[in-house]
């Protein structure tokens, strides 16, 4: 819903995007993610802010890093849990957290509580990022012209027929 025609609204007017766009074999943890791209109402164009809802047991994505987009994530609501390299740490609301560009340490949430929980993430957006996922044979790659793809790790794409 484009809302760019007047100075604020609720976030909650923003359409949610359901789920996530990586290869099946990587989507069950994250299918039931909700978000909400509040910047692009606004018409943002040099950063990203998504209100980002996650029920019982959902995660923000598979672990990854960045090669060239910073994010930053604060937490509204509920407890999550954050996986990175250096383990685990229990985030609940008003905590953050960041993680700058090209610091190979992957990192995803979980939500292991017993309530959805909300947090805001903010993040450049870069169209020649990359991403990696340290724990499984995915990584997306940009094409140099603005365009990004999911392959395995030797860059073989990702057959969805």
């Amino acid at each position: 819903m484009a809302i760019s025609h007047r100075a604020a609204a609720s976030a909650l007017e923003v359409d949610a995007r359901v789920g996530t766009s990586y290869p099946t074999p990587f989507r069950n943890e994250v299918q039931s993610r909700r978000k909400r791209a509040l910047g692009d109402n606004f018409g943002l164009t040099k950063f990203g802010v998504n209100l980002v809802e996650l029920p019982p047991g959902s995660w923000s994505s598979q672990r990854h890093w960045h090669t060239r987009e910073d994010e930053f994530v604060y937490v509204l609501a509920g407890e999550l849990t954050l996986v990175t390299d250096e383990g685990e740490q229990a985030l609940t609301a008003g905590m953050v957290t960041g993680f700058p560009h090209g610091q190979a340490n992957g990192h995803h949430l979980i939500n292991s509580g017993d309530i959805p929980a909300i947090y805001l993430e903010v993040g450049d957006r870069d169209p020649d990022d990359e991403v990696f996922y340290p724990d499984i044979d995915l990584q997306l790659i940009a094409d140099g012209e603005g365009g990004r793809a999911f392959t395995r790790r030797d860059g073989t794409p990702y057959d969805e027929a």
